[in-house]
């Protein structure tokens, strides 16, 4: 099955899937990141997360990344909030979207965008636990430098890894298997993966992805993604 056609459900009840809610800049975070220089201007940044245990390092990399322009979103079932993100979606205003998500909200969030006429530029399905992580990417040509190193950070992290990367009809591009060699660095992937998907529109910034100490280890399954409305 494709990426696309794995992610993309038709047919969800709003009733039954997640919304949105909190939006605010990232202050917890500000402060203990540094963030490059000219990285802040340009219109605000919004990241999605859900609140496990995967939010915090994801969110330490979108902001080196992104700086100040990056907004944050929770995940909760406030249906309001999810019409209001719908229409945010089809204004005139420019907006692009980061996120990390469960399958069911990273679901509702691909079909509304695509609804409305937006372009998923990276779309990539994730399991990690303390030996490994997994990962599934549908990327597209403007997402080609974050992918590459991406594919760079999981090849050189020491941990045992499995990339698969197809583009948006399916065409397989890039694939890794990588044995571990070193555990310890099995989640930095999290922090990785929000710098990029942050720092998208901002090539000079790819080169160096955010490093950062796990607290804990993080396990589970997540979806990533980036969005240009």
């Amino acid at each position: 099955m494709s990426v696309s056609r794995r992610f993309v459900l038709k047919g969800m009840a709003l009733s039954s899937i997640a919304g949105f809610a909190a939006g605010g800049p990232l202050r917890a975070l500000a402060g203990t990141v540094a963030i490059p220089a000219g990285i802040d201007s340009g219109a605000p940044l919004l990241a999605l997360v859900d609140g496990s245990t995967a939010e915090q390092p994801f969110l330490h990399g979108a902001l080196a990344g992104g700086g100040n322009r990056v907004r944050m979103q929770r995940v909760n079932h406030d249906l309001d909030v999810v019409l209001a993100f719908e229409r945010q979606l089809r204004s005139v205003q420019p907006l692009r979207v980061i996120g990390l998500l469960d399958d069911a909200a990273a679901t509702l969030v691909v079909d509304m965008a695509r609804s409305a006429g937006a372009q998923v530029l990276w779309l990539g399905q994730h399991s990690t636990d303390t030996r490994f992580s997994r990962h599934r990417l549908m990327t597209t040509a403007a997402a080609a430098n974050c992918s590459r190193e991406f594919t760079s950070h999981l090849r050189n992290c020491g941990a045992s890894v499995s990339l698969n990367e197809e583009q948006g009809d399916g065409t397989a591009i890039r694939q890794l298997a990588h044995p571990a060699q070193d555990s310890s660095r099995a989640g930095q992937w999290l922090a990785t993966i929000g710098y990029l998907l942050a720092a998208l529109d901002n090539p000079n910034a790819l080169a160096a992805p955010a490093a950062l100490p796990l607290n804990k280890p993080v396990t589970g399954s997540f979806v990533s993604f980036a969005i240009e409305a």
